[in-house]
């Protein structure tokens, strides 16, 4: 146990740490933008909130986001002790050292990154995710026909006491939806330009830390070989520096001038 607490503690296993984190905060992200593109359904929102009620009362899911929440935590805390530790370690730069021949520059600004990144998180659960889970959001019904698939949809009275889970019946040729309205909580908060102005810069921080992120993960983890190497940094280049950035920053962008 001993030789397993020091590897840990050395500085190869916490780049080991920091790499499984980041590749499960990177899984993390392409199920939440499949979740999130629901958003652009013409359905008045009910394929997302369906999602979203899916996603805070699945026990599964529950699990999972419990650990969802630690491994941001501590990727943030310990990336930002890294940066520090390597600061410390190099008080003086040489000058005849020129970083930006050697480096990317997010590389050498991945505290910078990740930093605006967690506040970024900060906010975005602060306005979504606790407010779906602790303050008023009002719940609607829909009414979906089954032979032409015509939605309605009705406003729940506030004061209805209702759980956060799907509650669906099939009555009178409609198949009869009733889940709390997140895709209304979104539609109208995208409305304030400083949320949509953070959101899409939030969103090239992202793009920039994920570029040289997701190829250092499996640096660090040992995965380099010219067989494979380069589908690597494909997948991190267009994949999760620029498809999954472009695909969140759409969202804000497209409540906003719709």
């Amino acid at each position: 146990m001993n030789w397993l607490i020091k590897t840990l503690n050395s500085s190869i296993g916490q780049k080991v740490i920091m790499s499984l984190t980041g590749l499960f905060l990177c899984s993390f992200l392409i199920i939440h933008m499949i979740g999130n593109l629901q958003l652009f359904h013409d359905d008045y929102g009910l394929a997302f909130n369906k999602y979203a009620a899916f996603m805070t009362t699945n026990p599964l899911i529950k699990v999972v986001s419990y650990l969802l929440y630690a491994s941001i935590l501590f990727h943030a805390i310990k990336g930002l002790h890294l940066v520090y530790k390597n600061n410390q370690a190099r008080p003086v730069k040489y000058a005849v050292n020129n970083g930006k021949a050697n480096s990317h520059w997010s590389s050498r600004n991945m505290g910078i990154l990740g930093t605006m990144l967690l506040v970024f998180i900060a906010v975005h659960m602060s306005d979504f995710w606790y407010e779906y889970k602790f303050g008023d959001v009002p719940h609607t019904q829909y009414a979906v026909s089954l032979e032409t698939g015509e939605i309605m949809t009705d406003t729940i009275p506030a004061g209805m006491k209702l759980h956060n889970k799907i509650e669906d019946v099939i009555a009178n040729g409609k198949h009869i939806y009733v889940v709390k309205d997140l895709y209304k909580e979104v539609s109208v908060g995208f409305k304030e330009w400083p949320l949509v102005l953070l959101y899409v810069l939030s969103m090239f921080a992202l793009s920039f830390h994920l570029y040289h992120g997701f190829s250092s993960a499996f640096q660090s983890l040992g995965i380099n070989h010219s067989k494979y190497s380069g589908l690597i940094r494909f997948i991190g280049l267009w994949f999760f520096s620029i498809i999954i950035p472009l695909a969140f920053a759409a969202m804000p962008v497209y409540f906003f001038i719709s």
